[in-house]
């Protein structure tokens, strides 16, 4: 269980790496991971920061002890911020991605599943009739 948070530690050491907080202003990670300077960082940084300690604290959840931490790969982030199903994590896992997909408002509402059983309910019972009829001619 440990090293289910390994990946999301390393993307979020890398993205450490590559902010301004680290580069330009030239001060240690572990500074910009705390207060003044932690809203410096960019908005990827702040969001693998959230899931890094959802993911720490699900390593002792009681509710998670027996299926563990759901591990967070690196990919399943980029792969979400390519395409934008929104990249807002949760447990080091994207909150939106995987979703219903892109709507407009102008889809066609799903056929009740009664109104389906008595469409082929008819469309069995006009078959009977027509057999029913051609055998009686």
């Amino acid at each position: 269980m440990p090293s289910s948070c390994k990946q999301i530690r390393a993307a979020l050491a890398q993205c450490l790496q590559e902010s301004e907080c680290v580069m330009v202003q030239r001060n240690t990670a572990a500074d910009c991971m705390r207060e003044p300077l932690v809203h410096t960082l960019p908005l990827k940084c702040q969001q693998l920061k959230k899931g890094f300690g959802e993911c720490r604290r699900g390593m002792v959840d009681m509710r998670k002890r027996f299926r563990g931490n759901e591990p967070m790969t690196f990919g399943k982030l980029e792969n979400t911020e390519k395409t934008g199903d929104g990249y807002q994590l949760y447990a080091g896992k994207s909150a939106f991605s995987g979703g219903r997909g892109a709507t407009d408002g102008n889809e066609k509402e799903p056929e009740d599943w009664r109104e389906v059983e008595n469409a082929k309910f008819r469309a069995e019972a006009a078959a009977a009739a027509a057999a029913n009829k051609s055998t009686k001619s």
